[in-house]
């Protein structure tokens, strides 16, 4: 009974009692004051939202639709349907994306990321201030045609678009220019898919009419077709053609 007095006592000398004292307290881990609670938690909301519409973004408000397409075009124009593949085809689009909209992605984090972590200016501002960079890019390779399609459809659902000093049209509204954009961007990709798929149509025709004259009717002309589009793709240095084609194009 000794043993398990001593033992009992040393066991209470042990407990950390000023520990099983202390509570956690929210409010210290939350500033009083000016609604920082609410603040917060929109701020979690917007940045999880952020993060998974993250891939749409990029497809909607960048160069990388015209990207994609173009280099579709060619691997179906060449007669490799999964040569390159699709992570090799999305790779370099994404890189090439990135090279051309480093300068926008630049002045978004100068003008709006980093004053926001600096606790320089609000959200609404930093959204403005993020939101003016992508806007100058996409009106500059918009085509007038779309945005005013896109205008007559809102019918008024949006506002109009805000002229500067001089009397030009400075602004569009996000929700006419990012469709506008889109359709705009998707026409190029097409156009320059035309005409990257066009040699390699004609190569196939010369093939299929030599294969068909020398009888050879049960030969396919692509078997013949798809070592020649290779090499003359590879002799005209056809890579290093079409990425700095599809770079300058955005100027």
């Amino acid at each position: 009974m000794r043993r398990l007095a001593v033992i009992a006592a040393l066991a209470l000398l042990l407990v950390p009692g000023a520990a099983i004292a202390q509570t956690i307290n929210l409010q210290d881990l939350i500033p009083d004051g000016q609604g920082s609670t609410s603040a917060r938690i929109l701020q979690l909301i917007a940045l999880i939202s952020v993060l998974s519409v993250a891939p749409g973004l990029l497809v909607t408000v960048t160069c990388f639709t015209r990207f994609i397409i173009a280099l579709s075009f060619l691997r179906s124009g060449v007669g490799l349907p999964t040569t390159p593949s699709n992570i090799v085809l999305i790779s370099l689009a994404l890189f090439m994306t990135f090279f051309v909209m480093a300068p926008v992605f630049d002045r978004m984090w100068t003008d709006g990321v980093q004053p926001l972590m600096e606790n320089r200016i609000n959200e609404r501002e930093a959204y403005q201030r993020m939101a003016r960079p992508l806007r100058e890019f996409m009106q500059a390779n918009v085509r007038e045609k779309d945005i005013q399609l896109f205008e007559s459809i809102s019918r008024g659902r949006t506002p109009p678009a805000t002229p500067d000093a001089s009397g030009q049209v400075a602004e569009v509204d996000m929700r006419v220019l990012v469709p506008a954009f889109m359709i705009s961007e998707l026409r190029r990709g097409f156009e320059i898919g035309f005409l990257i798929i066009l040699p390699f149509l004609v190569i196939d025709l010369i093939v299929a009419t030599l294969v068909m004259s020398m009888g050879m009717m049960m030969l396919p002309p692509t078997a013949i077709s798809l070592p020649f589009k290779v090499l003359f793709f590879v002799l005209i240095d056809g890579w290093n053609l079409l990425v700095g084609g599809l770079v300058r194009s955005f100027g």
